[in-house]
């Protein structure tokens, strides 16, 4: 006879024979982590088909990546000897989610070494031990919910963590001013409700008096129907009642949102027969546990709203700091730009932040048909940075209609920065009465010229676009990469120098200007980063083969280029030169009155040659002759103060041709100076009689009186004969005109009192014109006005 303990040779069962009959996952690992064992309900538990784990590691069981650290501590903390106990969230292979509870004891050789680590594990909360599974799986939920402050993703967190493992169907309605919409409807198996029963995630729902829906909302507490059968509740419509009969609903919770008192929304949740389960009804322990769990989803919406509108504000500020959505139409280029603001920086450990940033660009109109372009990024991020932004994008605007070199605006612009720095305590460190430096702002202007194609840019430490000309994919080459703006602090000595440089864009050419947020810290699958180089050379691949196609097309490959998610703002700005040449026309004249009417003539066969109404070219004519007429006036006074001269003068009413009259009277300059481009220089005669000289028309000038009047001791000599040029553009729904001379003042409207018979010229090009102005140019300036041209 045996004895107690012992059983008969035909009673023998192998080990494994009995673990496969245990409804409770058995894992065992050697000491390195590795998978050596796992019995049948293991493999129903965490998904896997047969042996493919056995020999990988832990991890290869589904564990969530949130819960890795946690594996790596049970695993040091059993292989010391010690018993491990927790929850674990489980990704299984058919992309469904499951917590299971995790029981941990060393796996010990006969001579009591510590050979690997046996886990034990159930699905949590079915199993008798329901109420201790409770608090470890409410803290893994608050866990995952507070990993997004975003409301898609938080609601896609929470409909993933209760389906399929605790309903076969999540619904949650949110309000949105006093009416509820349907926010998630989220079913087991990736089954959908057909369209017309059940509401569709965004639209309104209503639910009727007695609903067990709203009778949790009105008495804001958790509402169990343990047995629908039993119970009967009026649906919101006649076919999702019907829905629900044929899907076999036997039993619901529905649990109201509440956070500080105020109602949010409420959560439902329900079995039916689209799984099999060994109880489909839930209990008052199930009811509990799902008041409690809405009340952490409600803390989490909450918190997402809040964000969301913080969020929607401070991207609203930023749009509107930026340009609008479309480029404005320019001659002889294409231009399209995107913004991407970057993820909301809480997933990246730097703490909540909204997603604004400084990266800015823009498209500024400039004279005669000129554009300015510039892209840049202030260092950091949040509302500090934006509003640094708009204020940059706002000064870069005011001192380029200056029309000077954009080296020269770039030192002007480097010089505003610095201003920036005002005094202000730190909220952190020792030395509380420490200067705020001033913000680091890289970024390139460039002025484009579509008639002549010259590119004129200067840089402050930004990466150079890319330029593809012939499908070839390479950089605008940069002499100097210069200083970032901002970098030499106010106190420190150097000099930051911009250099001047100048490229001619072939027809078709295209630029892809770009900041830095498209290739820093781009993530790959293994955890590492791409380097900047292999970022880029991913965007030179992507825009070569897109250069085909349109600058939208272009825009968008360069921004999907590099997988991952951005870690910063992007901005990217396309611009492709036309393929045509622009229509121009220009002439030499000397600056003499006899070329008021040839300048004049010339004006109006090229107006006639492209098509202008009669209308149209007599105004531009006549505006033409009343620019061309002060540059012949003050190019041929003399430099003797109050000196009278005898000139004809171009008659300036309209119909008069700009003839030269007969018999002139002669005429007196009168010449006022100011400052800025539109308020100095003598162009204040308007192409009629002016009055006496009032003062030395080069008073401030390098030419003094006394110099001149020796020059009269000396003996009379004559001036040399000076030359102006008439440049006229015409571009797709405006023409321009630019008449250049040598004669560095630059000109201004003065206020022509009624008996005064001059001073009204520029006063008619600024009434008549779209657009005027004058720039200085490299050997004199150059007046300009804008005339549209109508169908």
């Amino acid at each position: 006879m045996s004895h107690w303990g012992e059983a008969p040779d035909e009673a023998y069962l192998p080990p494994e024979t009995v673990l496969n009959q245990m409804e409770m996952a058995v894992i065992v690992c050697d000491r390195f982590s590795n998978v050596i064992y796992g019995n049948a309900f293991a493999r129903q538990l965490f998904g896997f088909g047969g042996d493919e784990i056995i020999g990988h590691s832990v991890l290869s069981l589904g564990i969530a990546e949130e819960d890795h650290e946690q594996a790596t501590e049970l695993a040091k903390h059993v292989l010391k000897g010690g018993v491990w106990e927790g929850t674990f969230c489980n990704l299984r292979a058919d992309g469904t989610t499951v917590y299971t509870r995790a029981h941990a004891v060393p796996l010990r050789h006969p001579s009591g070494a510590v050979d690997g680590v046996v886990i034990f594990a159930r699905e949590a909360l079915r199993s008798n031990q329901r109420e201790q599974d409770r608090y470890g799986l409410m803290e893994r939920i608050g866990e995952r919910l507070a990993g997004s402050l975003e409301l898609e993703s938080t609601l896609r967190r929470v409909a993933d963590t209760l389906v399929p493992q605790f309903a076969d169907h999540c619904f949650i309605d949110l309000y949105s001013g006093d009416r509820l919409h349907r926010r998630v409807s989220r079913h087991a198996g990736g089954w959908e409700p057909p369209p017309g029963t059940w509401a569709e995630v965004g639209e309104p729902v209503s639910y009727p008096r007695g609903h067990f829906s709203e009778k949790a909302m009105s008495r804001r507490d958790a509402v169990l129907v343990e047995d629908m059968i039993q119970h009967r509740f009026a649906a919101p419509t006649e076919s999702s009642k019907r829905l629900g009969d044929e899907m076999g609903i036997t039993s619901v919770i529905s649990a109201p949102l509440l956070v500080r008192g105020e109602l949010l929304g409420v959560m439902s949740l329900a079995l039916s027969n689209l799984t099999k389960r060994p109880d489909p009804h839930y209990d008052g322990f199930d009811r509990d546990l799902m008041g409690a769990i809405a009340s952490r989803v409600a803390l989490a919406v909450d918190n997402a709203l809040l964000f969301e509108e913080e969020r929607d504000t401070a991207l609203a500020f930023q749009k509107h700091l930026l340009p609008g959505d479309r480029p404005p139409p320019l001659d002889g280029l294409q231009i399209a730009w995107r913004y991407e603001p970057a993820r909301p920086l809480e997933s990246h450990g730097h703490g909540i932040q909204t997603q604004v940033g400084g990266d800015w660009y823009d498209v500024i109109p400039l004279s005669a048909g000129r554009v300015g372009l510039v892209i840049g990024d202030v260092e950091g991020r949040g509302a500090r940075a934006a509003a640094v932004m708009g204020q940059l994008r706002a000064a870069l605007r005011a001192f380029a209609q200056d029309d000077k070199p954009p080296a020269d605006i770039l030192r002007k612009l480097d010089e505003w920065v610095r201003t920036m720095t005002r005094p202000e305590r730190m909220r952190s460190g020792w030395n509380s009465d420490d200067l705020v430096r001033p913000p680091l702002v890289s970024c390139t202007y460039f002025v484009y010229d579509a008639w002549s194609r010259v590119l004129e840019f200067a840089n402050a430490g930004h990466d150079p676009p890319l330029l593809i000309v012939d499908g070839q994919v390479g950089e605008l080459p940069f002499e100097s990469e210069g200083g970032m703006l901002g970098l030499r602090a106010p106190g420190m000595g150097g000099e930051i120098l911009f250099n001047e440089e100048t490229s001619e864009l072939k027809p078709g050419s295209t630029l892809v200007l770009y900041t830095d947020g498209l290739i820093d810290r781009r993530p790959k699958e293994d955890g590492e980063y791409y380097t900047r180089e292999e970022s880029r050379e991913m965007v030179r691949a992507a825009v070569a083969e897109a250069s085909r196609g349109g600058v939208e097309a272009v825009a968008n490959a360069a921004y999907e280029a590099v997988p991952g998610d951005i870690d910063d703002d992007v901005a990217i700005v396309v611009i492709r030169t036309a393929g045509d040449e622009l229509a121009v026309e220009e002439r030499d004249f000397t600056a003499e009155p006899i070329m008021v009417s040839e300048a004049r003539r010339m004006a109006a066969d090229t107006f006639a040659s492209w098509g202008m109404l009669d209308e149209q070219s007599e105004l531009a004519c006549l505006l033409v002759s009343e620019v061309v007429t002060n540059v012949v006036l003050h190019a041929t006074a003399t430099p003797t103060p109050r000196r009278e001269v005898g000139v004809p003068v171009t008659a300036g009413p309209p119909g008069r041709g700009g003839e030269p009259l007969s018999a002139p009277p002669p005429v007196q300059f009168n010449t006022e100076f100011g400052a800025g481009p539109y308020s100095t220089g003598p162009y204040d005669t308007g192409g009629y009689e002016t009055g006496p000289l009032d003062g030395d028309p080069f008073e401030g000038g390098a030419f003094a009186e006394d110099d001149w009047n020796l020059g009269a001791d000396l003996g009379r000599r004559e001036p040399p004969t000076k030359e102006f040029r008439l440049r006229l553009r015409r571009g797709a729904d405006a023409i321009w005109v630019e008449v250049f001379d040598s004669d560095m003042r630059l000109p201004r409207i003065r206020s022509a009192g009624e008996t005064d018979e001059g001073g009204r010229g520029l006063y008619l090009v600024d009434q008549l014109a779209t657009r005027w102005g004058a720039r200085p140019t490299a050997d004199g300036k150059a007046v300009w006005f804008e005339l549209p041209l109508t169908p």
